[in-house]
């Protein structure tokens, strides 16, 4: 068969054919998702906004607060006090129920195994392919097959 195209030139063609696929699904993923990263990041840029006044609010929240105590008759300096030391509660406590949530994440180990078996795998099918390509003569014979998952 001197017409058919070699192993090396067959194993190029195939290399080039995944390149291109590869490049075409970035390049549709790029224009697919250009759009959403700049509503999300305006999104964001207005959350920014939105917690930069609301903190400010706060602010004055606490500050009517302790001048309410004071009106009701403690001393002003204890009156802020008392809020400040309200406020410093519940960062305590946010701050341990944060924690406690921190300390249950876990990795993607999962996720991990997976990727280092289709890792081995992609090598165990370029080996059986580099030895196939490298055999002396393969036409007519069946070279390693191995059922897909």
């Amino acid at each position: 068969m001197a017409d058919s195209p070699a192993v090396g030139d067959l194993i190029k063609s195939i290399t080039d054919d995944v390149k291109s696929l590869v490049r075409g699904e970035i390049e549709l993923a790029k224009a697919e998702l250009t759009p959403s990263a700049k509503n999300a990041g305006l999104g964001a840029g207005l959350f920014g906004g939105a917690g930069y006044f609301g903190i400010n609010a706060m602010t004055l929240l606490y500050i009517a607060a302790a001048l309410g105590l004071a009106a009701l008759g403690v001393p002003l300096w204890l009156a802020f006090l008392i809020v400040a030391v309200v406020l410093l509660i519940i960062a305590a406590i946010l701050a341990l129920i944060g924690k406690s949530r921190i300390d249950k994440v876990k990795g993607p180990d999962a996720t991990i195994a997976q990727a280092n078996q289709s890792v081995a795998e992609i090598k165990a099918a370029v080996q059986r392919g580099t030895a196939a390509a490298n055999a002396p003569q393969i036409e007519g014979q069946a070279v390693g097959s191995r059922e897909l998952r």
